[in-house]
């Protein structure tokens, strides 16, 4: 099976998990997410958490992160506001064991009450990858099955979702809201604005544990078959899926990222 590859050069639009959170054609949800983004914009990121977390949506949100580079800012932030807010991680099966051990550490350093490991169903890697290379043929499709197939399971019964998406990331993400409402759920993005400046500004200043791969040429980290090292001059997440017209996973198609 070849690789699927969408060029959007000759006119193919984004794929779903590319595009902004879209609204919602009931009256009600479309006025409470005009409030949400009114009151959202009055606010910086630790008030957008606070929105969200305790005067919203308290013990109905969940944050997903994958523990890569740049997660410990808002789950630093996360902990300031409530420490016990569920953080699911995906544990692919693919992941760099310095992911691991870095879930591990920042789960103590900032004493985060309940994080939730999720990875794919036993089925579905028998049926879809019983060799474990999918990966090197079909990228969509392993994303799929070990990341958003997972997430979508587990963020069931939630009503709103935190994300660790900035506008700087991804052309797709420019337009991006600090609160969106997508897939039945409201999706706060607290870091919207955020720079890399910022990220690495808030790390230093808050001593934040860095993960172990930054320093070796990993700015964005995903699973390790997919994740090279950045050479110079290259954009930070060029490391990721290189070669390919790709530069998501596909969870933003069901619930946003903790990137």
């Amino acid at each position: 099976m070849s690789v699927a590859v969408i060029d959007r050069d000759h006119g193919i639009g984004p794929r779903v998990f590319d595009l902004p959170g879209m609204g919602s054609n009931d009256p009600a949800i479309a006025a409470r997410l005009a409030d949400l983004q009114a009151e959202a914009e009055k606010r910086d990121a630790l008030g957008i958490l606070e929105l969200a977390l305790k005067d919203e949506f308290r013990n109905e949100a969940a944050v997903v992160s994958s523990f890569g580079s740049e997660s410990a800012v808002l789950l630093h932030l996360v902990a300031q506001v409530d420490p016990d807010t569920p953080v699911l991680f995906i544990n692919t099966g693919k992941l760099f064991g310095e992911t691991l051990r870095y879930r591990d550490r920042l789960q103590d350093v900032l004493g985060l009450g309940d994080v939730r490991s999720l990875g794919p169903h036993p089925a579905d890697r028998r049926a879809r990858d019983p060799d474990g290379t999918l990966w090197s043929r079909d990228t969509d499709t392993c994303c799929d099955f070990r990341k958003v197939i997972p997430i979508r399971r587990a963020l069931e019964g939630f009503r709103a979702q935190i994300t660790g998406r900035k506008r700087f990331q991804t052309h797709a993400r420019l337009s991006m809201q600090k609160v969106e409402f997508h897939d039945g759920r409201f999706r706060f993005n607290p870091l919207a604005e955020w720079t890399q400046a910022d990220l690495e500004a808030h790390i230093a200043c808050h001593d934040l544990p860095k993960h172990p791969l930054v320093d070796d040429g990993y700015p964005s980290i995903g699973c390790m078959p997919c994740t090279r090292r950045v050479q110079a001059g290259e954009g930070y997440r060029a490391g990721r899926w290189a070669g390919l017209d790709k530069d998501e996973c596909g969870i933003h198609g069901v619930d946003g990222e903790g990137i």
